[in-house]
């Protein structure tokens, strides 16, 4: 099953192909063009524009909250009916600090806003928080796949071990495109390792 998308794509493996492609060559252009400076840090505001940047070649929702409720594994994310609530209860969450940061993050994996390409947009919207709040990205390369995966489902209940895991992981290379693009690498790896699937409110 393939996303309805402007490409006309219905091969799963092309579609994503072409999503790493287009998403990677906008995200360069998001970096050169220093566009983010534009947007406060940690708004849902920044996020869809990062979103609506990445994926407005691919798909009809970039930028959009999404309207259909979407599940990784046993996990159901935010209810769509009650989304544009959740997305601003986590606007408001504070930002001093790196605990305040990723305890943020997750709440944001934990609503989804998006049908499709939360991992890549989300990395970049957490890097631009913490390279704006606190002068510091998390160098994606130095963070275990596996260790972050599992922390991530994990932290809904316990967000220490996500903690832990990215705080290891911190540079003070902010102005450094590889690390940044290193972050766009790792999120499309983790957005794909599971299979997304819609499901109507029952």
């Amino acid at each position: 099953m393939t996303l309805r998308n402007k490409l006309n794509l219905d091969n799963a493996v092309e579609l994503a192909r072409a999503e790493e492609r287009i998403s990677k060559q906008r995200a360069i252009q998001l970096w050169q063009s220093d566009e983010l400076k534009n947007f406060r840090a940690g708004t849902f505001e920044t996020l869809a524009y990062i979103h609506k940047r990445l994926f407005e070649e691919i798909y009809y929702f970039a930028g959009q909250l999404r309207d259909e409720n979407i599940s990784k594994g046993h996990f159901r994310f935010a209810s769509a009916l009650y989304l544009a609530q959740a997305v601003l209860s986590v606007e408001k969450m504070p930002q001093e600090s790196f605990e305040q940061i990723v305890a943020k993050y997750v709440e944001m994996n934990v609503a989804h806003p998006f049908r499709e390409g939360n991992g890549r947009s989300m990395r970049l919207w957490l890097d631009d928080i913490l390279r704006r709040e606190i002068g510091r990205v998390v160098d994606w390369s130095r963070v275990d796949k596996n260790d972050y995966l599992q922390a991530m489902e994990r932290s809904p209940i316990n967000d220490s071990e996500i903690k832990a895991l990215l705080a290891a992981a911190l540079t003070d290379k902010i102005n450094d495109r590889e690390i940044f693009m290193k972050g766009l690498d790792a999120s499309y790896f983790y957005e794909n390792y599971y299979a997304y699937r819609s499901e109507e409110l029952k």
